[in-house]
């Protein structure tokens, strides 16, 4: 993990749209840039609070481990948020970790001055309120699939919510998220062997198209069928 004196922004960030214009100046003061390689992890679950990342470039995968398994809650790209987690009254550690999926650039801004830029824009703070409203919502939603759909129907309806989330500046019907077998068996919730069958299994009934670590969603009305078919039904 390479820091370096923070350059040009695009102020693309869920930070940098929503407060004032006049505290942009204050961000660019207090914030630096970070270079991650694929594969690097910057956040480490049980880890002391630093403060708030914000994606510029790349992607990265929100996990913790539970036992012996690591579970992926999200995965994030440029302009969302990371370490937000970490936010409590009661608490002062990362309750997950996070990884770069690619090489990937981020935007770092130490916990008080983030709390500060919070009191001082109301708008930021109304966002963040909705940004955290939707995430409890998924997180819901994932656990109530858990316990409701099949591995192949949790399948399908994860590559649903992968595709509505990554579709932007990829061709139709693509995934803009190449992700390791590994990895979307730990979003699922199941191990490898299982996401490798049911994706075998979604593409002989020509519902997607499988090439290495790219995925095409060839059939969405049949994924979507899957996604809201419960066990028993």
């Amino acid at each position: 993990m390479r820091t370096k004196k923070a350059n040009a922004c695009d102020h693309s960030c869920l930070m940098c749209r929503y407060v004032m214009q006049e505290w942009l100046g204050q961000i660019d003061l207090h914030r630096k840039n970070i270079k991650l390689k694929k594969g690097e992890q910057f956040i480490r679950e049980g880890e002391p609070v630093r403060g708030i990342y914000f994606i510029q470039s790349g992607f990265v995968k929100v996990h913790r481990n539970l036992g012996d398994r690591e579970t992926i809650v999200r995965f994030a790209k440029k302009g969302e948020m990371v370490g937000h987690r970490g936010i409590s009254s009661e608490q002062s550690v990362y309750p997950i970790s996070a990884t770069a999926l690619a090489a990937t650039q981020l935007c770092f801004v130490a916990l008080p001055f983030f709390l500060s830029t919070l009191r001082i824009n109301p708008e930021l703070s109304y966002r963040l309120m909705l940004f955290f409203a939707d995430e409890l919502h998924l997180s819901e939603q994932k656990m109530a699939n858990l316990a409701q759909l099949s591995v192949k129907n949790r399948l399908a309806w994860s590559l649903l919510l992968l595709h509505r989330v990554f579709a932007e500046g990829t061709e139709e019907g693509y995934i803009g998220l190449e992700l390791s077998k590994k990895d979307l068996a730990a979003y699922v919730g199941t191990t490898y062997e299982t996401v490798y069958r049911m994706l075998a299994e979604l593409a002989d009934s020509n519902a997607i198209t499988v090439d290495k670590k790219k995925i095409f969603l060839k059939n969405k009305e049949l994924l979507n069928k899957l996604a809201t078919e419960k066990y028993g039904e």
